[in-house]
């Protein structure tokens, strides 16, 4: 008796030993979800070491956000297939959490890196870059769509893919090289979204690898036909033949209050003639 008494822990040190506090485990007490081993006369409630092993099982499911209703049921009825079941739907919720979270984190460093280019963006400049390919969900549009409808439909886009926040993947537009060509500017023929994971290639467009010609418009996408203009002027002088698509997006819509300020960045393939 005496040697089971120097085992158990007064409320204070259990809780000191497994760094909560003490209002939690009378918290626990009161709910009938983590009794003392006992109480004695005076009142004192004595924890066992054996009971160490059922607190941090409870703190641990405390931490996965499981509720303590759920957590008192399994603890009423705790078996090794319980709990192996348990575990295994809580390790696929984490893997999804961790999913997420590592698109966020590109989300976020995609702004961040954005943000660094804009501090030193040479608005007037149009340059040559390299770019990888990759796969974009494009929505198809034309002439005769309202805008209600292509937000309709990005929207409509974004929910087939679970997307969590409508920023959280990049968008933007896509008019042909042949109606830049013939003067048409405004001819968009489908809009694209950029997702932040990878995602079935089934269906999707293809931006190919290769060399692009970069330039940007700033203010109203009014601005852009003259942009164009001196797209087409630039790549004639440079010898340089455009192909497949322009890509258009913006890149400051997130930093900005007004469109006097808004950005375009447009990216067409090229190749040498």
């Amino acid at each position: 008796m005496l040697k089971e008494e120097r085992m158990l822990f007064t409320i204070g040190q259990f809780a000191d030993l497994h760094e909560i506090n003490k209002k939690t485990l009378m918290w626990y007490d009161e709910i009938g979800l983590l009794k003392p081993a006992c109480t004695k006369e005076n009142g004192y409630r004595y924890y066992s070491y054996q009971q160490s092993a059922a607190l941090e099982t409870i703190l641990m499911l405390r931490e996965l956000n499981v509720s303590l209703a759920e957590i008192k049921l399994f603890m009423e009825h705790r078996t090794m297939d319980s709990f192996d079941c348990l575990l295994r739907d809580k390790i696929a919720e984490l893997s999804r959490t961790i999913s997420h979270l590592k698109s966020m984190r590109k989300i976020l460093s995609g702004h961040q890196r954005k943000i660094e280019m804009l501090r030193s963006l040479d608005i007037s400049a149009i340059s040559l870059v390299r770019q990888q390919s990759c796969r974009l969900v494009s929505v198809d549009v034309s002439a005769d769509t309202s805008f209600e409808k292509e937000v309709g439909r990005v929207i409509a886009e974004t929910k087939k893919y679970q997307l969590h926040r409508l920023h959280d993947a990049s968008y933007g537009s896509m008019i042909p090289v042949e109606n830049l060509l013939q003067g048409k500017f405004d001819e968009y023929t489908a809009l694209y979204i950029e997702m932040p994971y990878p995602i079935s290639e089934k269906g999707l467009h293809l931006r190919p690898a290769g060399t692009y010609l970069r330039a940007f418009c700033k203010g109203s996408w009014d601005n852009i036909s003259d942009k164009y203009k001196e797209i087409l002027a630039y790549a004639d002088k440079q010898g340089l033949s455009l192909y497949g698509f322009a890509y258009e997006t913006g890149i400051n819509e997130l930093v900005i209050d007004s469109m006097d300020e808004y950005i375009t960045q447009i990216e067409i393939p090229v190749q040498w003639e």
